[in-house]
């Protein structure tokens, strides 16, 4: 599966692109300004772009009124085909957002239930009931999703509203060429809907790639050979920052060994987790992390452990944001990609992904772990890639079992010698690639 040998490029379009929070039905060409930053994406060598919702919605793309057409304000179909095209022809991949749990007020199966109520064709559609109200006082009841009255909850166990859903990610395949989904609260999927989404979408393209948002709770749910090929990793989200924060390593590596470990009860050896530092649901990890210094140490344990890392537009060069500023903080509009040395290290991060066996496929081992260095493994392919991390802000001496005496930096490039141990200077990290 080309996803697990690639690192991927999280948009969200209508902020990337400045686009008015609510949907002032006024085309605007604006999705275009993706080919603007292509270049970008070559240069920090990422393979797959995931854009967040790009299709008609009543606000922030997730109350989808028209599964079938791009949102106005982003651009035409034809527009978005541009930008799939101008990707596809430089070996990126287009993964895009499928929202089927839950569609917006202003969706045309809902609008015309509100106007036809018992007459609608539409209305099962939908989880409704014509002896209650709404809180928008429609004059009927409506599941909406986690009591959000905005996004109503679509019947999927109505063989119409899969039928629709199918319909529209073949024209997605058919007009874009897309190459994947993300599907938005997978954790709220009924299971025989994501394998009836895997069984159809790899008969349109048999590589076709399904990863499922999972907060918490068990990824296998949603993850398995008959559904999802991944789901995100909110766990180790969480675990990374929260381990550099406390100067306990131990946290993180606990988590990526009852996840990936050796033994045989671990929990997703062999899958391919979708890895973050942030997204655009949460603050941006610049703004989380107590130390400046920690910020490339943060990447390099994300692509170093299990998983398809995935880097969230903006903080590859550092942006700050707080979730307490409210989403669209989160979501700006930049005129243009910046670089600096920590999207210098993430590009020198992507190549060492791309370009080694033992990180896209290899086992996990830990080797070494205080509360404020690291070193862990992986190996596989003939390959080995050590991780290895300083948090402090002193130097640190090394006594592992390294199976080796020598090896390669791939960060830097660098000869690293630790055949009497290794020193490593403060807020320093390595991917030392040595022979099996």
């Amino acid at each position: 599966m080309w996803a697990y040998e690639t690192s991927f490029y999280q948009i969200y379009p209508l902020g990337f692109c400045g686009a008015p929070f609510e949907n002032d039905g006024k085309l605007e060409h604006r999705i275009l300004k993706v080919i603007e930053w292509i270049p970008h994406f070559k240069k920090l060598g990422v393979g797959a772009v995931l854009f967040n919702p790009v299709f008609e919605s009543d606000t922030h793309g997730y109350n989808t009124r028209d599964y079938k057409k791009i949102d106005v304000r982003l651009g035409t179909n034809e527009d978005f085909a541009k930008v799939c095209d101008a990707l596809h022809k430089e070996g990126i991949k287009v993964i895009l957002d499928g929202v089927f749990n839950h569609a917006g007020r202003g969706f045309f199966g809902f609008v015309d239930v509100c106007e036809k109520k018992w007459d609608s064709q539409y209305k099962d559609w939908f989880n409704i009931n014509f002896d209650g109200n709404s809180n928008y006082n429609d004059g009927l009841w409506y599941e909406g999703w986690e009591g959000n009255y905005d996004l109503v909850k679509f019947n999927l166990k109505n063989p119409q509203v899969t039928d629709y859903l199918l319909e529209s990610i073949r024209l997605w395949v058919k007009e874009f060429d897309i190459d994947g989904l993300r599907l938005d609260v997978a954790y709220c999927l009924d299971q025989d809907f994501i394998r009836t989404l895997r069984r159809e979408t790899t008969a349109m393209k048999p590589d076709f790639y399904l990863t499922g948002e999972m907060i918490g709770g068990d990824y296998n749910r949603i993850m398995g050979d008959d559904l999802c090929h991944s789901a995100t990793n909110y766990e180790c989200y969480k675990g990374m920052f929260s381990a550099l924060n406390s100067m306990n390593l131990f946290e993180i590596v606990h988590s990526l060994l009852r996840q990936f470990g050796p033994e045989n009860w671990t929990l997703y050896r062999g899958r391919h987790l979708l890895s973050f530092v942030d997204n655009h649901d949460v603050s941006r990890i610049a703004s989380i992390l107590k130390r400046p210094e920690h910020l490339k140490l943060i990447y390099t344990l994300m692509f170093g452990m299990p998983g398809i890392p995935t880097i969230y537009y903006g903080s590859e060069w550092g942006e700050k944001a707080d979730k307490s500023m409210g989403d669209p903080a989160l979501r700006p509009c930049f005129e243009e990609p910046q670089w600096n040395e920590l999207t210098d290290h993430i590009a020198k991060l992507c190549k060492a992904k791309a370009e080694s066996k033992a990180l896209n496929y290899g086992d996990f081992s830990s080797l070494l772990l205080t509360n404020r260095q690291c070193i862990f493994q992986r190996a596989g392919e003939g390959e080995r890639v050590l991780t290895v991390i300083n948090a402090d802000e002193a130097p640190f001496h090394a006594d592992f079992n390294a199976g080796a005496g020598c090896g390669i930096d791939l960060i830097t490039g660098e000869d690293i010698d630790f055949g009497g141990g290794l020193d490593i200077p403060p807020y320093t990290s390595y991917l030392i690639k040595t022979e099996k």
